[in-house]
């Protein structure tokens, strides 16, 4: 196998885990806290990083790809402690845009807003919950990335 089809495995990884975590949003109906949306844009990056790569081979290219799915690897462990409360999470929430709404309008968004907690697993699988296997695979990830980065 070629550097340039290993890398395109591991983008093809990190778009599915992204297809994945849109699925449990917007099908499965569960909200994903700040620290879920940090975890999809490593995993955006490196699918953009994987297309790139593959019209135009390029070492750096496959270091950069493995060095994001590394940092979203970092960030799902971090949410990993989190949620199993050995340390704690941000402080703040995350919330849309008010500009141009009403005081109705802004109450309306405030009061319908999911309530989504970064320190509560809201699924597990394996006594592992999603942020676990998001961590996990992006490990995984980074070791095609490696593996493309040898050959090419």
């Amino acid at each position: 196998m070629t550097a340039r089809q290993i890398a395109l495995i591991a983008a093809l990884g990190s778009a599915a885990m992204l297809l994945g975590a849109f699925a449990f949003q917007y099908i499965g109906g569960m909200a994903p806290c700040k620290l879920c949306i940090w975890q999809r844009w490593p995993h955006g990056l490196a699918f953009g990083v994987g297309l790139i790569a593959y019209g135009m081979p390029n070492r750096w290219m496959y270091a950069l790809g493995g060095g994001l799915v590394l940092f979203g690897a970092g960030v799902a462990a971090y949410h990993t402690g989190v949620e199993q409360h050995w340390w704690l999470g941000p402080t703040t929430c995350s919330s849309q845009g008010v500009a141009g709404l009403s005081s109705k309008e802004l109450m309306d968004q405030i009061m319908n807003a999911p309530l989504v907690r970064c320190d509560e697993i809201a699924w597990s699988m394996l006594g592992l919950s999603m942020a676990s296997w998001n961590g996990l695979a992006s490990l995984g990830f980074a070791g095609l990335w490696a593996a493309a980065f040898r050959k090419g």
